[in-house]
């Protein structure tokens, strides 16, 4: 019981500080307390935990795996008392609260806007803080407690976390209107590399699909362009001949004004890309982010109802 009363005190306050700075001087600044004070309690804490908590650098710290643990915890910690002060705060209704977001680009870029705007109209006092990550490290977010609502595609099949809503996408090759494939209906991937052609970034979701395509049919002699961001990939394939690959999310303007064109393409693995909306299954979230989940769940369900199976129609 003495343990368990001195880890949710100082001690777990300046490992935080530590974590989050990545240094105990830096830590200590913030804290307004010595270096030497902020020390201690970390050595305690690794001495009462049997573990080391970080890896001491030449100009910093750095998280030991255990440490990388217990900083889920102090998340989980502070984001269960949001809850409980957002519990609070609805007997009087909701006026103040946080709510984090983790997000790819092509989300933030078309739908995440609006969104975001329709929940302030209903909560003007509710803080709302996005960051824009890769698919990956949206769920990874989630699961670590540094967000409480994630946009994002083809998440990992993980208890940690839940789905509120999913929609299958299909994938598109996109081009510049005058494209020589751009009267070409159906279109398959292998028909696209007879042209340059701009690959989404290792790691992305959708590169994960178009590998598996690639395995199939190489890209032989001709060099090719790959970005991890949304914007660049379409500034690519508006300024030049290249084609690149996406869904339709954060294409409709261009699609709309007629300064680019989506084809969907025939290849299996490329039929579909799940996108999510994500929270985490093993804590509460706080009032403010739970009426964001349900809220961005319906807002999303009927905007992307509109698209059909051939989003370019």
């Amino acid at each position: 019981m003495d343990r368990v009363r001195h880890l949710h005190g100082p001690a777990l306050r300046y490992f935080a500080a530590v974590a989050e700075a990545g240094s105990i001087r830096a830590a200590a600044r913030e804290l307004h307390v010595a270096s030497s004070a902020v020390n201690r309690q970390i050595l305690w804490l690794e001495r009462t935990l049997g573990h080391d908590l970080f890896d001491r650098l030449g100009r910093g710290v750095r998280l030991t795996e255990a440490g990388e643990v217990l900083r889920a915890h102090v998340l989980r910690t502070l984001s269960d008392f949001e809850a409980t002060a957002g519990e609070l705060d609805a007997l009087t209704g909701m006026r103040r609260g946080t709510v984090e977001i983790a997000t790819v680009e092509s989300v933030a870029e078309s739908l995440l806007p609006g969104v975001i705007a329709a929940f302030r109209d209903k909560f003007p006092g509710v803080h709302v803080s996005v960051r824009l990550a890769s698919s990956d490290k949206v769920a990874a977010a989630i699961i670590a407690g540094e967000a409480d609502v994630g946009f994002t595609f083809e998440p990992p099949e993980d208890t940690r976390l839940a789905i509120a809503f999913y929609q299958d996408l299909a994938i598109g090759a996109v081009m510049h209107p005058c494209h020589p494939l751009a009267a070409e209906a159906p279109l398959s991937f292998g028909q696209c590399l007879a042209y340059p052609v701009c690959l989404p970034a290792r790691g992305l979701s959708l590169r994960k699909r178009i590998d598996v395509v690639l395995a199939e049919t190489p890209i032989r002699e001709r060099a090719h362009v790959e970005a991890n961001s949304l914007k660049l990939m379409k500034a690519i394939a508006r300024s030049s001949d290249t084609i690149a690959f996406q869904t339709i999310l954060g294409l409709e303007r261009e699609i709309a004004e007629g300064s680019l064109l989506f084809r969907a393409l025939t290849d299996a693995p490329l039929q579909r890309d799940r996108f999510t909306i994500l929270a985490t299954a093993h804590r509460a979230l706080s009032r403010a982010a739970q009426a964001f989940f349900d809220h961005s769940a319906a807002a999303l369900r009927d905007r992307l109802s509109l698209i059909d199976a051939d989003p370019a129609s």
